[in-house]
C-alpha cells in the first residue's frame, strides 16, 4: 500500500499586479510627502494656501486702483494665482524629484516615473483644495458655476496636471546631468509669472500679442478657467483644441526624454 503525505503543498503566492504595485507605492509616497512637509508645524497644511492668500493681499493693494472699473477683477486675481501658484510649485518639486529620491532610485527596483509624479502630490492636494473653496465662494455670492462650467474647469485641471507631469519627466532625468537646469528654471518661472494674464487683464493687450502669450503653457489655463468659471462663456472648440494640442505635446516629448535618459539615471547620482 503506498503512503501518501499527510501534509498539502501549499502554492506559491501569486505575484502582485505591476499596476496595483505601481499605485500602492505612488499612495505610499504621497502619504509620506504629506507628513513630513508639514510635521511639526502648527498651521499643518494651511501653510499651503498662505503664501497665494498673502500674495493675493498684496497684489489686490497694488493694483486695484488700477483695474477698479473690472468688478471681477478680485475673483480672476486669486483664481489666477492659485493657478500659477500650482505649476510654479509643482514644476519646481518636479524637477528635482529623482535627485531628491536618489537613495530610493540606488536601494529599490521599481520605475522611477512613480517619484516623478508622487512628487507633485502636495501642489496637487492644494489646488483641490483650492478648487472647493473658490467655487464655494462663487456659489455664496451668488455666482455659483454652472455644472457644465464646473465639468470643463475639472478638464482644465486635468490637462494642466499632465502638462507638469510632462514637463517634470523631462526636466528630472536632464537635472542629473545639467545641475544648472534649476537655476534656469526659476529664472524662467519668475518672468513667467508676469507673461501669464495673472496681475492683469489679458484684454488690455492688443489682440495680435495674444497667441504669443498662450504659447506660455498656463495662459490658457488661467484664461479659460476665469471664462467659464467667473464669466460663464465656454471658449471655442478651436481654444480647446489648442489647449489639447499643447498638452500632447508637452506629456508626449516628457515621456520620450524622460525613456530616453532614465535607464542611465543612476551613473549621474
Amino acid at each position: 500500500m503506498i503512503a501518501f503525505p499527510l501534509t498539502t503543498v501549499t502554492p506559491p503566492a501569486r505575484p502582485r499586479p505591476a499596476l496595483a504595485h505601481s499605485a500602492g507605492l505612488v499612495w505610499t509616497l504621497v502619504r509620506t510627502d504629506f507628513k513630513v512637509r508639514y510635521h511639526g508645524t502648527v498651521a499643518g497644511f494651511l501653510w499651503a494656501l498662505l503664501k497665494p492668500f498673502t500674495m493675493f493681499a498684496v497684489l489686490m493693494g497694488v493694483f486695484s486702483f488700477v483695474f477698479a472699473s473690472d468688478p471681477h477683477y478680485k475673483i480672476n486675481l486669486i483664481v489666477a494665482l492659485f493657478l500659477w501658484d500650482f505649476f510654479a510649485e509643482a514644476t519646481k518639486v518636479g524637477l528635482t524629484s529623482l535627485y531628491a529620491k536618489a537613495y530610493l532610485l540606488t536601494k529599490a527596483r521599481f520605475p522611477s516615473w512613480i517619484l516623478v509624479v508622487a512628487s507633485t502630490s502636495n501642489a496637487v492636494i492644494t489646488l483641490c483644495v483650492f478648487s472647493g473653496v473658490i467655487v464655494t465662494f462663487l456659489a455664496l455670492s451668488g455666482r455659483p458655476p454652472s455644472l457644465g462650467a464646473l465639468g470643463w474647469f475639472v478638464v482644465y485641471l486635468a490637462q494642466y496636471f499632465l502638462m507638469v507631469v510632462g514637463f517634470s519627466l523631462a526636466t528630472s532625468v536632464l537635472f542629473l546631468r545639467y545641475r544648472d537646469l534649476n537655476q534656469v528654471w526659476e529664472v524662467v518661472s519668475q518672468a513667467g509669472f508676469f507673461v501669464a494674464p495673472i496681475i492683469y487683464p489679458l484684454e488690455i493687450l492688443p489682440e495680435r500679442f495674444h497667441f504669443y502669450l498662450y504659447l506660455w503653457p498656463p495662459t490658457a489655463v488661467i484664461q479659460f478657467s476665469r471664462m467659464v468659471l467667473v464669466d460663464g462663456v465656454v471658449p471655442s472648440a478651436r481654444a480647446h483644441l489648442f489647449l489639447l494640442g499643447v498638452t500632447a505635446v508637452m506629456l508626449a516629448a516628457g515621456v520620450l526624454i524622460f525613456k530616453r535618459h532614465a535607464p542611465r539615471a543612476a551613473e549621474y547620482l
